[in-house]
């Protein structure tokens, strides 16, 4: 499961938008004998992105099971740069800085602060790039999220489906809230299902419409994304979380992209058949999960809008981020979710 917005998205002859997926950054953290990579306090680091909906999976884990004095975590400027101007066309990840100075997007729009982001407190890179060409990567693709191995100098996953699992199992000795299981084994089979249908339809479902370079393609995408909302917003009216009567990995995965659905996806991405703020069971369970302890931190709006909409030159080439409704002050609301 891989997505770097325009990186990542092709479209084949057949119409459909599929996402590119290679495996080499594909290392587990494993506390059996022997393990390269066993769990270690302050030994890993999480390369994000306020506004990526895969690197906010791992964010919100990391919250959720109190893992935030073991992981360490740096947050990449929102707006993407050409990562080695004069020489190729590539755009992407870069660090901030605190130097008070700005950046435009690549069109040359906008006014940016530098302080959007953070430096790289490891090996001061200036673009996710260098980290990937630091450990040889022949794959071109410098994708979010990265974990980090401060102790080896390596990269062992950029695969967020693998790392939110690692976080939930590995580090329950470190964690503030071990108990919490976001992945029980008596619920492995349901997740799983799940997630098998949210993911191409709906997580990935918002960029094939956005993304699409023609109409059919379009079409083909609304509609299945579409089915996928209604299936999601029904299943939440007659129960409390995606899988049941417990908060999952399933609710993490849904919960990062129904969070960006109405101040940018509806937007920028054309999804605009359903809305959140329209559908009061997807709403309320919204709320519940920005309620819980630690999560609303996660969440930066403006950061993700400021992505969005300053990356993408060929979609919004002067970067004007659009206002909104001020989405995230309805999830301060009051939720019905225990009724």
């Amino acid at each position: 499961e891989r997505h770097d917005s325009f990186v990542a998205v092709t479209s084949d002859s057949k119409g459909d938008t599929t996402t590119s997926d290679d495996k080499e950054w594909r290392d587990m953290i494993s506390s059996e004998p022997g393990a390269k990579f066993p769990p270690e306090a302050n030994r890993y680091h999480l390369y994000v992105s306020h506004a990526c909906p895969w690197a906010h999976r791992t964010v919100l884990v990391v919250a959720l099971k109190g893992l935030e004095n073991v992981i360490g975590m740096t947050y990449v400027h929102p707006t993407w740069q050409y990562t080695k101007p004069g020489e190729d066309e590539h755009r992407g990840w870069v660090f901030g800085s605190n130097d008070g100075q700005y950046l435009t997007s690549t069109s040359g729009s906008g006014s940016f602060p530098t302080s959007w982001g953070e430096e790289d407190p490891i090996m001061g890179a200036k673009a996710i790039r260098d980290i990937y060409e630091r450990v040889n990567d022949s794959t071109g693709r410098y994708i979010l999220p990265v974990l980090w191995d401060k102790k080896l100098n390596t990269i062992v996953s950029n695969e967020s489906s693998e790392i939110i699992r690692m976080l939930n199992l590995e580090f329950n000795e470190y964690a503030s809230n071990p108990d919490l299981d976001l992945y029980p084994v008596t619920l492995a089979e349901k997740i799983d299902e799940i997630n098998h249908w949210i993911y191409p339809s709906f997580n990935n479902g918002v960029y094939r419409c956005g993304l699409a370079s023609t109409q059919e393609c379009y079409d083909v995408a609304i509609d299945e994304l579409t089915e996928a909302f209604d299936k999601i917003d029904l299943i939440l009216q007659n129960q409390r979380f995606i899988a049941g009567d417990k908060l999952t990995e399933a609710d993490v995965r849904l919960f990062v992209t129904l969070i960006r659905f109405d101040e940018v996806y509806d937007i920028y991405f054309k999804t605009n058949t359903r809305s959140v703020s329209k559908s009061p069971a997807v709403l309320n369970y919204v709320r519940e999960i920005y309620q819980m302890d630690n999560v609303a931190k996660t969440v930066d709006m403006d950061m993700i809008k400021a992505h969005y909409y300053t990356s993408h030159v060929e979609l919004n080439k002067y970067s004007i981020i659009p206002r909104g409704v001020n989405f995230v002050g309805l999830l301060n609301e009051p939720h019905n979710r225990e009724s």
